[in-house]
């Protein structure tokens, strides 16, 4: 009864779908830990290693653009297959890279794979459920969206510990050839091919044309990018902010960094019930606000020098739980009308995600001041935005 209970909650095929989200995360996280053990076996400085993580991140928004209009036309399998294949070959890259250039160009490549299983879960699940549920079936993927940051670097930290760093690509390529098995053998195909269609660059570009042009869709999209902007900022500062500037050691931030995910975990999973109960509009209606005060509350803690851990906390913990709440949602009525073009339209929403998060967690890198500010003005202008989109949104359709 019990596992009935758990099935209809998270139906298998969802299930896989999470598990392709996750990748994403998880081959960020994993790694996080072994900087510096990277750094002194490549012979380079702790900062440069962070070259790889913007080249994942650019990897992730270039890769979607590309798998979005191949799934519309080939159906959603055949482009997995092609873009596992690739992530679990840049995996074991990575594993026998010699130089920080070689490991660089391998986690693009392993972003350009990775990336498939992104855009591909949010297409999957727009052919399979309606505006309603399809906000519940996003939460689950949230779900395993918060999972890797609460996992992941106490795994990481195991796996550098018995296999070092070059053990830990290693586990993500095992991890690939898993999913690609699993795709195989537990994923039904949703989105045929159609006999007479045609791909071309033209075709591509001019669908990607018709949906910035639909403000619905760019609306959605933009709440959703600019609150990634953030959380990405966030990921970014927040060592710096926790170990360096509040001299946490960095054994415990793990604890620190794992809270704020349960936040977000528990906003999407009470996100399931409330888009369910009331729907995804009005959520996003009444939760838009608290990203932006818990944001402004940090911004002015910050700048009065107000330096207290547990109220910054408070606001991150406020920021990541509204993530769960907003997200999901954003993403569910962003893919609604779509039908046809949903891998299209996946592969935009993911792409300017990914942009924008890449621009906030660049600018803190390149903002380097002994304090909370940087973070927080990005973390505002962020949340900001995604108010600003959402209230133009209205007016514009009132």
């Amino acid at each position: 009864m019990k596992l009935q209970k758990l099935a209809s909650f998270f139906p298998g095929w969802l299930f896989l779908l999470a598990m392709l989200t996750a990748l994403s995360p998880l081959s960020v996280d994993l790694y996080l830990p072994a900087f510096p053990a990277i750094a002194e076996s490549l012979n380079v400085n702790s900062a440069q290693i962070q070259v790889t993580l913007a080249a994942y991140l650019l990897g992730m928004a270039v890769g979607q653009l590309l798998y979005g209009p191949l799934s519309d036309h080939f159906g959603r399998k055949p482009p997995l297959y092609f873009g596992l294949a690739l992530y679990v070959l840049a995996s074991f890259a990575c594993v026998f890279a010699s130089d920080l250039t070689t490991l660089t160009i391998a986690r693009f490549v392993q972003a350009l794979g990775g990336s498939s299983g992104v855009v591909i879960s949010r297409a999957v699940i727009r052919d399979r459920t309606k505006p309603a549920q399809s906000a519940k079936a996003f939460s689950m993927l949230m779900l395993a969206l918060g999972l890797a940051p609460i996992l992941a670097p106490l795994l990481g930290g195991f796996l550098l510990y018995i296999m070092g760093w070059r053990g830990i690509f290693a586990v993500l390529g095992v991890t690939g050839i898993v999913l690609f098995i699993s795709t195989h053998y537990s994923m039904r195909e949703t989105h045929f091919r159609e006999p007479n269609a045609h791909l071309s660059l033209w075709s591509v570009l001019t669908r990607y044309l018709e949906l910035l042009r639909e403000w619905q869709f760019q609306k959605y999209v933009l709440v959703a990018g600019m609150l990634f902007g953030g959380m990405f900022a966030y990921v970014a500062g927040s060592p710096f902010i926790v170990i360096e500037l509040f001299e946490v050691p960095p054994e415990h931030f793990g604890w620190f960094f794992g809270i704020n995910a349960i936040g977000m975990i528990a906003g999407s999973q009470i996100n399931a019930n409330l888009a369910t109960r009331y729907g995804p509009e009005k959520v996003l209606k009444h939760v838009i606000w608290i990203p932006f005060v818990a944001s402004l509350l940090g911004f002015s803690s910050a700048v009065l020098q107000f330096d207290s851990l547990p109220l910054l906390m408070l606001c991150f913990f406020a920021f990541m739980t509204s993530m769960g709440l907003l997200s999901p949602n954003a993403m569910a009525l962003a893919m609604a009308s779509q039908g046809h073009r949903a891998g299209s339209a996946s592969a935009i929403m993911g792409a300017i995600q990914f942009l924008i998060g890449t621009l906030g967690a660049t600018v803190i890198s390149f903002w380097p001041l002994p304090s909370a500010v940087p973070l927080m003005t990005v973390m505002l202008i962020s949340t900001a935005g995604s108010l600003f989109f959402f209230l133009l949104g209205k007016k514009t359709r009132a």
